[in-house]
């Protein structure tokens, strides 16, 4: 599956502006429901990575999210969204280009990586973006696939030095997810609740581009209590 089915095509975009961490410390204990056309899940993100938490709390709390399409569907793999601009697409256009305009630096952590119900963040592609810096408000949801220890060698060959550490290796093998995105996107969080939605999520019908036949929306992303 090609990494380019992932990434967001925004060339143009500005330097990352956080918000300030002080306006954000009564959220960072908060989970994140988010009720889709096919159900509802819930995210806790990683305090790992700050700068990916505190974009995400920031644009929840904006409602950027509402009514949003998951714009790329490919099963097996992943799910994506959070491209403002799918919010007012009509059936059958390309989409998938949007951004809020700034990119988030990357924030690569060991422990964190691409198990099914991870989230993660959307990025350009290498050429382009060589410190692989993510969009400012794609995101996917792990699909993936089972492996066993001779497809997870497979993958490990084409990860340029990347070993996939044995306690992943043992996740991949049981619950599933996409290993070749390791050390190359910035997971910063997972689904606690409702990861079967990603499922259904996968299941729809897809045309051109990945995108669903029949809309899949966000409809509505909010903070709630630590589940």
């Amino acid at each position: 599956m090609k990494l380019l089915l992932l990434i967001a095509s925004v060339l143009v975009i500005s330097a990352y502006d956080p918000t300030p961490a002080s306006r954000l410390q009564a959220d960072t204990s908060k989970d994140v429901e988010m009720v889709t056309t096919k159900g509802t899940l819930v995210i806790r993100l990683s305090d790992s990575t700050p700068l990916h938490r505190d974009n995400f709390i920031k644009l929840v709390k904006q409602h950027f999210y509402d009514g949003l399409l998951f714009h790329r569907v490919i099963p097996q793999f992943m799910v994506q969204t959070g491209d403002p601009k799918s919010k007012t697409a009509k059936p059958g256009e390309a989409i998938g280009q949007g951004s809020p305009g700034y990119a988030v630096p990357a924030e690569f952590r060991a422990g964190l990586f691409h198990k099914k119900g991870a989230l993660a963040a959307a990025r350009t592609n290498d050429e382009i973006n060589p410190t692989r810096e993510s969009n400012g408000s794609q995101f996917y949801l792990v699909h993936g696939r089972v492996y066993d220890e001779e497809d997870l060698n497979q993958v490990e060959a084409r990860l340029n030095g990347y070993k996939i550490p044995a306690a992943h290796r043992e996740v991949y093998k049981t619950i599933g997810g996409t290993p070749s995105l390791d050390s190359k996107y910035t997971v910063f969080g997972e689904v606690i609740k409702g990861v079967e939605i990603i499922d259904s999520i996968a299941a729809v019908t897809t045309g051109e581009r990945n995108r669903p036949i029949e809309d899949v929306k966000i409809i509505k992303a909010t903070l709630i209590k630590r589940l």
